[in-house]
């Protein structure tokens, strides 16, 4: 039985998601904050996490954040916010989709269907190691090194940097690597790449400004040479 742990300090909220997660099947742990949130993932290890942003004592964000230091755990995070920067900030700390509020049980439902049939996908994958040169990531541990050291990458750019080692030589636009990368239905634009592009850039070239990795296909997107 899969174990969800749903995080809001809106009691009749919690107990709708709760009923409805438990007719599908799944075992439910509830928190009201933040602070509670991060002591019960840690102590219950559930398979995902449905988590508030706006929170009491610590927020959605902070959760996440601190979660992602040493958890793999999916995250679907449930927002009343609809300024895409606020969307973007929960994917780019880590979080694997969101919700806007008010939401239809049958759209969370089926998210978080998605979301746990994503990660039973991934312990086969994460048994690799994938390497380029002196790059190397384990993807079972989620670290990515260069030379020996370690690389601080956030979660998008680990994802982003393991698909270009899968896909090496091979060009992509920057609307494929949305899809790939964020996921279809991800809705910031094409310089979200951009941005992360340069960010990688920073950590596995040599001389950044001169890429000779990670390299710009003019009029396509970008490419990773092996």
């Amino acid at each position: 039985m899969k174990r969800i742990l749903v995080v809001d300090d809106e009691p009749t909220l919690v107990a709708t998601v709760k009923y409805n997660l438990e007719r599908e099947g799944y075992s439910v742990t509830t928190a009201v904050n933040g602070e509670a949130a991060l002591a019960r993932a840690h102590e219950d290890h559930p398979d995902l996490i449905v988590l508030d942003v706006m929170l009491p004592v610590i927020d959605g964000f902070e959760v996440c954040r601190l979660l992602r230091r040493d958890m793999s755990i999916p995250i679907l995070m449930l927002t009343a916010k609809t300024e895409e920067v606020d969307r973007v900030v929960g994917l780019e700390i880590g979080a694997d989709d969101y919700v806007t509020k008010p939401f239809s049980m049958r759209e969370l439902m089926a998210r978080v269907k998605a979301l746990l049939r994503r990660s039973e996908a991934e312990p086969e994958e994460q048994r690799e190691t994938l390497s380029c040169g002196d790059v190397q990531i384990d993807l079972r541990r989620r670290e990515a090194s260069r030379c020996g050291e370690a690389l601080s990458l956030k979660p998008k750019e680990l994802e982003l940097l393991t698909f270009f080692l899968r896909n090496r030589g091979r060009a992509f636009t920057r609307e494929q690597l949305l899809d790939q990368v964020w996921g279809y239905d991800f809705v910031g634009g094409t310089r979200t790449v951009d941005v992360h592009v340069n960010w990688l850039r920073q950590k596995i070239e040599v001389e950044p400004a001169k890429p000779t990795r990670l390299v710009t296909v003019r009029g396509t997107g970008y490419r990773f040479d092996g």
